[in-house]
Order: C-alpha cells, then sequence, then structure tokens
C-alpha cells in the first residue's frame, strides 16, 4: 500500500496494518465488553489464538486486556488500543469518554488506537473535541489513528443515510484520521458515493450478530463492491461457532474475493462482480 504524507514512523505502523499490500482491511473489535458486558464464552487469550495466522490485520482491545493476553498472537496480527469507551446502562449512551491516550497505547505496544464518535449525540461537542485531541496526539508520535465515525443520537432517524454516512466519513478525514469505520450506505452505489468524497480508507461496520454465514458474506461482498477499503466485524466473528474458521472466511473474501471456503472444506465460490 502507498502511503502519502507520513512519517517514517506513522508510515512503518501502517504498513502492519495494511500487511496484505492490497490497500484492504479486515479488522475484528474485540471492545464490545466494556459497553455491553461479556459477549462470548471462554476466555479472550483463547479467541486470540483462534484468530492469530487467520489472516485478519488487526484486533481491537482496551488497554486492561492486554494484562490477559500473550502477545505471541501478534506477530501476524495488529494491535489496534481503544481509547473511549460508554457502556448501554448510561444517561446516554452515545457519550463516548476517553480512557487512555496515545503515548500509553504506545508504552502498552500498540500498532494504532482508534476513537468512537457519534454524530448526533447530546455529547457530541465532546467527542469530536476528543477526537481532535487524540489526532494532534498521534501527530506527535506518528501513531495511526482509526476514528470509528456513526450518525447516532435522537434527532437520527436513519443512521445509514448516505450523506449521513458521507458526513461521518469526511469528518473522521478533515480531523485527523487515517482510517474511518463508519456504516455501510445501503447500497454498493451508495457507498461509492462515500468513498469518492472520503480521501482516506473507509472501512464498513459489521453490525449486529447473523446467524446465517451467507448473509453475513454477501453483505461484505457489497461492501466491496462499493468501495469500501475492508470491513470492521466483530459481533460476528467472536459469537460464531466457529471464530477461527469465520475470520479466515472473512479475510479471503476480503483480500482474495474469489475464492471463500467452506466449513465443510468444500469449495465454495461467491460470484463477486468488482
Amino acid at each position: 500500500m502507498a502511503v502519502l504524507n507520513a512519517s517514517f514512523a506513522r508510515g512503518l505502523r501502517l504498513r502492519r496494518l495494511f500487511r496484505h499490500d492490497d490497500g484492504r482491511l479486515l479488522v475484528v473489535p474485540l471492545d464490545h465488553s466494556v459497553t455491553d458486558g461479556p459477549l462470548r464464552r471462554g476466555d479472550l487469550n483463547s479467541l486470540l489464538g483462534e484468530l492469530a495466522g487467520t489472516g485478519v490485520d488487526a484486533v481491537v482491545l482496551h488497554k486492561g486486556s492486554l494484562r490477559h493476553v500473550d502477545h505471541g498472537w501478534f506477530g501476524e496480527m495488529s494491535l489496534i488500543v481503544h481509547l473511549s469507551v460508554s457502556t448501554r446502562h448510561a444517561p446516554d449512551p452515545d457519550a463516548k469518554y476517553l480512557v487512555a491516550h496515545v503515548a500509553e497505547a504506545l508504552r502498552l505496544g500498540a500498532d494504532a488506537v482508534s476513537v468512537h464518535v457519534n454524530l448526533g449525540s447530546p455529547q457530541e461537542a465532546r467527542q469530536i473535541a476528543d477526537l481532535a485531541a487524540v489526532a494532534g496526539e498521534c501527530d506527535r508520535w506518528n501513531v495511526p489513528l482509526l476514528a470509528m465515525v456513526y450518525a447516532r443520537g435522537p434527532q437520527i432517524s436513519d443512521p445509514r443515510a448516505p450523506e449521513l454516512v458521507a458526513h461521518a466519513a469526511t469528518l473522521a478525514a478533515d480531523l485527523g484520521a487515517d482510517i474511518v469505520k463508519t456504516d455501510y450506505a445501503g447500497t454498493p452505489e451508495q457507498m461509492a458515493d462515500v468513498v469518492r468524497t472520503c480521501p482516506i480508507p473507509v472501512i464498513v461496520a459489521g453490525g449486529p450478530r447473523s446467524a446465517d454465514t451467507d448473509t453475513v458474506l454477501a453483505f461484505v461482498a457489497e461492501a466491496l463492491r462499493g468501495g469500501a477499503a475492508g470491513v470492521a466485524m466483530g459481533r460476528n466473528v467472536f459469537q460464531a461457532d466457529q471464530p477461527g474458521w469465520m475470520a479466515a472466511t472473512l479475510a479471503r473474501l476480503v483480500h482474495e474475493p474469489r475464492h471463500v471456503p467452506d466449513p465443510d472444506g468444500v469449495d465454495n465460490r461467491l460470484a463477486l462482480a468488482y
């Protein structure tokens, strides 16, 4: 992947993220437990062991989780430390607050950091200011920044409205993010319009858990047809019956879109028009 306008250190870290050198990313967020509580049986370290070596480019974790996992899993998988949180029990669950800083994430071994912003939240101003401040820290320390930006709040009726998704993406770029994760805009054509207006890679959020693997794969294929640089998929990986197989399947679809393996070992080809 060509890295423009980046220092050597930032460019090196971006290359670790885009390790497949095709400009695409498969990120598995594992930060949900702060928001919702435990979402799967089994321990985090075992899950990381299942994901390591499957083709996942990066996982997103909170700082305290790193005390309980093996650093060996990160030989072929980058670490993104998430800096902002809320819980679903808060008066405004869409309000996010910083709980870690860039220098702290670097000391913990992060390749990148991430911040969450909800446009339309009553606390939107604080979240945007936090994103800008973190972007400044990332410039100081040459650390890539993933901005997770969504339209969510009492006045938002359709968070996937193309104009709102485009606004979320360009906000991230304008405030200094290197990558933006946001909602899918509805159709490949609408997603393509979002991507065209955004100067940084746009990856699509995976959304709620679906029990149907074909539905998940079709969603990812559609997002890629719309020009998305990849996906950030958490629940549909770590809540799957076989998280490692699901991660490997998604990685093949993101990085080798012509060929997707069948869970029983039988080759299965998706007709994807790119």
